[in-house]
């Protein structure tokens, strides 16, 4: 007898973000941008999510509507089997168990705190006395690698952009969170610090149990950094499964065209031609049935007139593509994708 899987610890079910695009000389609603349209997927305790596709994919969307910074068009959250934002769990006690890092290090903080202060805000907005609080914020700073008696009462322009990342990240590890979102988190910082950060990162991971959502547009980061991928397309979920499986054996055109762009230093992997040519369909009017379908060179007729769901290809692993099932409408049924690398 199999033991029973343990339950997500975070579960999107049914996701939507619809803005309204207003027009006209009174500003009604004529149509909407379809950012995060329909999305499903599970984040378990311990694991490294990465979510990667292009820009305007509705990678930040997600990561806004997932800390409730945006209301949901549709769709439920749910945090340890409770639904986000629901009496049994308001945002305040969900904020305090799930923290954000943001790309922009210098607009997260407050300019008028010194790094200690920002650090030890959030403990004391949730109760912690200021004395711990403070203690807690000159900790944090010794661990993320910043010696507290130089840095906790310098400033935000006072720090390089790699010293207020990592104040950024002990802020966020101030209330003891058990997920971290990380939206871009290091793509500002040079690839010298972007690579102590990302080890950081996998120290305090480690160090504290913690459970990570990683969104980027770097690919190799992704790779280095996840343990499964998820991978988006004009607001959908077009593949998701664990790190080696998706990039040695994509199963969806999309995927296997990002895996493309991948720069090799082997002279025999040279790209002489675009992976993937074009840009994404305008999401206020997205194309009918599979969205890549105006951009992907084995489109047949029923991609553009049936919409694809998530198919299983492979432990744990499943894309949106009608090449997926083995026995679907498209002529390449069961067909395997093979990344370029």
């Amino acid at each position: 007898m199999e033991p029973a899987k343990a339950s997500p610890l975070l579960q999107i079910t049914g996701l939507k973000k619809h803005f309204p695009v207003k027009t006209g000389l009174f500003g009604r609603p004529s149509s909407s941008v379809y950012a995060v349209d329909d999305i499903a997927f599970d984040v378990h305790a311990g694991e490294t999510l990465g979510i990667v596709g292009e820009s305007g994919c509705g990678k930040s969307t997600t990561a806004r509507l997932l800390m409730g910074l945006i209301p949901p068009t549709a769709g439920t959250v749910r945090f340890d089997g409770k639904i986000v934002g629901s009496p049994a769990l308001p945002l305040k006690e969900f904020h305090r168990q799930v923290q954000m890092v943001f790309q922009d290090s210098y607009a997260s903080l407050n300019p008028r705190l010194t790094v200690e202060e920002s650090i030890a805000f959030g403990p004391t907005v949730h109760g912690v006395s200021r004395r711990e609080a403070i203690a807690r914020a000159r900790s944090l700073l010794d661990r993320v690698g910043l010696d507290p008696i130089r840095f906790a009462g310098r400033f935000p322009h006072e720090l390089s952009g790699g010293q207020r990342q990592r104040v950024n990240i002990a802020r966020a590890l101030a209330l003891e969170p058990r997920i971290l979102l990380l939206d871009e988190a290091v793509s500002a910082l040079d690839k010298s610090v972007e690579a102590q950060v990302l080890n950081l990162l996998l120290d305090l991971k480690d160090a504290f149990g913690l459970t990570y959502l990683f969104i980027s547009h770097d690919l190799e980061v992704v790779r280095f950094m996840a343990t499964r991928v998820l991978v988006m397309y004009l607001g959908k979920v077009a593949e998701l499964g664990p790190t080696e499986a998706l990039y040695t054996k994509s199963r969806h055109p999309y995927t296997s065209a990002l895996l493309g762009s991948l720069l090799s230093m082997d002279p025999d992997q040279r790209t002489e031609r675009a992976p993937l040519a074009g840009d994404p369909p305008n999401p206020i009017d997205p194309p009918p049935g599979c969205r890549f379908h105006t951009r992907c060179a084995f489109a047949e007729a029923v991609c553009s007139l049936h919409e694809p769901v998530l198919h299983a290809a492979g432990a744990s692993h499943a894309a949106a593509c009608h090449m997926v099932p083995p026995n679907g409408e498209h002529s390449k049924s069961g067909m395997a994708m093979k990344a370029v690398s």
